[in-house]
């Protein structure tokens, strides 16, 4: 069909071409027929070729979706806990598939692009807004399990073969996405290795120019001005009038000259990328880490924390003890409840079997279909916004959604013996790729209302998290005053006390959620409050015969 558009064409343009008439009536004028068809020739073989390599192109595509496919059909779950897939799996759906669709668009394939644009709202499909999110929470892992840029590439995460390597073009992907959120120092990175790459394939997936204009100007804003200026001029031996590029090695030289790369500089400068004017301010080379207002000793601590590294004094932690607990609840004396002391002032705990697998996949099934992105409340219009630091989906299920529900959480109050009924619901979390909340405090501070019910039940007086899932790696809560750091185990719960007794809050409560590396997350918690928290007798206590 596209050969027969084509020869149409080319009929269509002899008819309009031929337009004296007489051309056939002398044979010296036919003579220049013979090159016209020649030309014509050449011109078909062309297109036939150019068709056979769009088409070589797109079965190369459709062998490499269906290979991958192919594998994560397999266990798809499993395929997706690894943050690697889960990013070329965006990847793919995305900027890969943007390039699929140029090439099958060159021709008659535009009807097939437009078949697809009409059911984009019946397919699931990544937004580029996904695709920076996917590799923003990659290179978050990069950072702070510090994982090595070449071994990530190669597919290798703490040692281990995760994944198939990245090809060049993946890499150029990942460092164009940290140039495009202004992060230049995850740009060198990733289009170093991405230059690294490309020399070795045989096959480009990205060109050495595209590597190059990225690479150059973000090394400039590192504060590397000599490597900036290397770059750029072997930019200049593959387009050597780039305009751009020919300004910024002038500005490059004068740097040098003046040997003032050691102070403070503010200059303008082309983005060879773009072509926009830059201020180049305080040149030096440094990562710029987002605290999200967390000091940094305590940053320091959580990043050390969630690598599994320890912090903690060794005797504060030889003081720690196991044992079994009763609470005077009449069904734990046929079965106590197995306690974890992980810290004593404040008192953190983790009691073990508390929550059974029929409980877990109930409440998983209830919120799976509710998750909605997790926000946090703006203290100035108490607003519930969207936010980097807390990067997961929650859904509130109620105790009388299900009779499962209510006996979890009637469950937390026997264990804790604090009064459920000014708890909140119970919250459900999935945390994915790179998926994490940064150190935190439960409790309101002063000035602060997490919402209505703070003003009704008092703060928060308690938290309690059960942990749904085991996680192959990272994940963890960590309380990085404490050097605290608790790893998720499947149908265990961590308890902490968030107020002192007279009501003020206690600072080294501050914990946060590491990012999962490996696997998928599930956690749900109960935030317990100061209304109904008096002292209660255990004959004033009332049980129901489950548990």
């Amino acid at each position: 069909m596209t050969i027969f558009f084509f020869a149409c064409t080319v009929i269509i343009f002899l008819q309009t071409a031929a337009v004296s008439g007489d051309m056939v009536t002398a044979l010296a004028d036919m003579e220049g027929l013979v090159s016209t068809e020649l030309q014509l020739v050449k011109h078909l073989e062309n297109y036939i070729q150019e068709e056979e390599t769009r088409l070589t192109r797109l079965k190369s595509f459709l062998e490499e979706y269906e290979s991958i496919y192919q594998e994560a059909s397999a266990d798809p779950t499993s395929y997706l806990a690894n943050p690697l897939n889960a990013y070329l799996l965006v990847k793919r759906l995305t900027s890969d598939w943007k390039k699929v669709k140029n090439v099958v668009s060159r021709n008659v394939g535009s009807d097939f692009v437009k078949n697809i644009t009409q059911h984009k709202n019946d397919m699931r499909l990544p937004s580029d807004e996904d695709l920076n999110g996917a590799a923003v929470a990659l290179l978050r892992l990069q950072d702070t399990y510090q994982l090595d840029t070449h071994s990530l590439a190669e597919g290798k995460m703490l040692g281990k073969k995760k994944s198939r390597q990245l090809t060049a073009d993946d890499c150029w992907e990942l460092g164009r996405q940290s140039y495009n959120n202004g992060d230049h120092y995850h740009t060198v990175l990733w289009m170093s290795e991405a230059l690294s790459k490309s020399e070795n394939e045989s096959n480009k997936t990205v060109s050495r120019q595209d590597i190059l204009g990225y690479l150059a100007f973000s090394t400039y804003k590192q504060g590397n001005v000599k490597e900036a200026l290397h770059l750029t001029r072997e930019l200049l031996k593959i387009v050597p009038f780039h305009q751009h590029a020919l300004g910024n090695v002038r500005h490059y030289e004068r740097l040098l000259r003046e040997q003032e790369s050691t102070h403070e500089q503010t200059a303008a400068i082309d983005d060879v990328t773009t072509g926009k004017r830059f201020n180049a301010t305080n040149l030096k080379l440094a990562k710029n880490l987002a605290t999200f207002g967390v000091p940094s000793d305590l940053w320091d601590n959580y990043e050390k924390l969630c690598r599994g590294e320890k912090i903690m004094d060794p005797k504060i932690e030889g003081r720690l003890r196991c044992r079994y607990v009763t609470n005077n609840v009449p069904f734990f004396f046929i079965q106590p409840v197995k306690l974890e002391e992980a810290f004593l002032k404040p008192l953190l705990v983790i009691y073990h079997d508390v929550i059974f697998d029929e409980e877990i996949e109930t409440v998983k099934k209830i919120a799976q279909p509710r998750l909605k992105r997790t926000t946090v409340q703006n203290m100035e219009t108490g607003e519930s916004i969207p936010v980097k630091y807390r990067i997961s989906k929650a859904a509130f299920l109620r105790d009388d959604e299900h009779h499962l529900i209510s006996k979890v959480s009637r469950r937390v109050g026997y264990i804790t013996g604090l009064d459920m009924t000014t708890a909140e619901e119970l919250q459900v979390c999935n945390y994915g790729i790179g998926g994490h909340y940064v150190p935190h405090f439960d409790y309101a501070k002063k000035g602060e209302v997490h919402g209505p019910r703070d003003l009704e039940w008092g703060n928060r007086i308690a938290t309690w998290l059960f942990y749904m899932s085991d996680v192959e790696a990272g994940g963890a809560t960590v309380f990085p005053s404490l050097g605290v750091a608790l790893w998720p185990r499947k149908g265990s719960a961590a308890f902490w006390y968030n107020l002192y007794p007279n009501g003020e809050g206690n600072e080294n409560t501050r914990h946060a959620a590491c990012p999962v590396l490996t696997g998928s997350k599930w956690v749900s918690n109960k935030w317990i409050h100061e209304r109904n928290q008096e002292l209660r007798r255990p004959c004033g206590l009332t049980y129901t015969s489950e548990m």
